[in-house]
């Protein structure tokens, strides 16, 4: 692992802790699959990207510390490059990570850290998983760590980035089954790519069921979420809840 003053892990605590109780209170926040998440050595977490809430919530959702990838325009903003830094963010170019981020995330995963990586590239416009950029593929293949798939739903709703500000909402969040390296390094790069998507997009589909259940049950209408995601017809909604259920839903103090 890597080293780290007091401080630092102090206020990265903090913050978690900060952020679970505003993740509750404000969000509803449940997740399932926590059975999924590594309890030790290196791994890349693989999420959809629905809104500028997703680092927060996935933050949070782990026990152990996270390493975020962090867009080195966003560093220009003196009071967020604080932030930045102070989580020990990883600056990567426009384009994508760059020589030197993916450097430094081999090194920080082959430290026994775990990475989160967006596939996606940018927010989704409609809360819906887009097709994966490929650029992933590669560094998947050097870290030789499990890839830790996840999906989270209803962080659009929350966030989209139409609307400058959050609101509060429902947000569901599922930890996928990992892919070993050696199911990686059996693959190609565009079978892997394929693979990623297809387990990203089932954590999604169970993250919205759960969603959906536990909207039913508080008496939030189904029909406004479908309204602001402009979500396919009733049909494909009642498809999507027969995706496989996975494990229920969880509050965040695993109970």
């Amino acid at each position: 692992m890597a080293k780290r003053s007091l401080a630092k892990r102090l206020w990265y605590d903090y913050m978690r802790v900060l952020l679970r109780v505003g993740g509750v209170s404000l969000y509803h926040l449940r997740i399932s699959g926590r059975e999924n998440e590594p309890t030790t050595g290196g791994a890349l977490i693989l999420s959809n990207h629905q809104s500028h809430l997703d680092p927060m919530l996935i933050g949070l959702v782990f026990d152990r510390r996270l390493n975020f990838l962090a867009r080195e325009t966003l560093f220009r903003f003196a009071p967020l490059r604080w932030l930045i830094l102070s989580l020990d963010s990883i600056p990567i170019d426009r384009d994508g990570l760059g020589l030197s981020g993916l450097k430094e995330t081999l090194r920080r995963v082959k430290q026994e850290e775990m990475v989160v990586i967006f596939p996606e590239g940018t927010r989704s416009p409609d809360g819906e998983v887009a097709p994966l950029k490929p650029g992933f593929a590669a560094l998947a293949k050097r870290v030789r760590a499990p890839l830790v798939p996840m999906g989270l739903d209803g962080a659009f709703q929350a966030w989209p980035r139409t609307r400058p500000y959050p609101r509060t909402g429902t947000i569901h969040v599922h930890i996928g089954r990992p892919i070993t390296p050696e199911e990686a390094h059996a693959l190609d790069d565009r079978a892997l790519v394929s693979l990623v998507e297809e387990r990203i997009r089932e954590c999604h589909a169970i993250a919205r069921t759960n969603r959906l259940r536990a909207m039913a049950r508080w008496s939030e209408p189904t029909e406004l979420y479908l309204k602001e995601t402009k979500a396919k017809p009733a049909a494909d909604v009642a498809e999507e809840r027969a995706a496989p259920r996975g494990a229920q839903a969880a509050v965040l103090s695993g109970h």
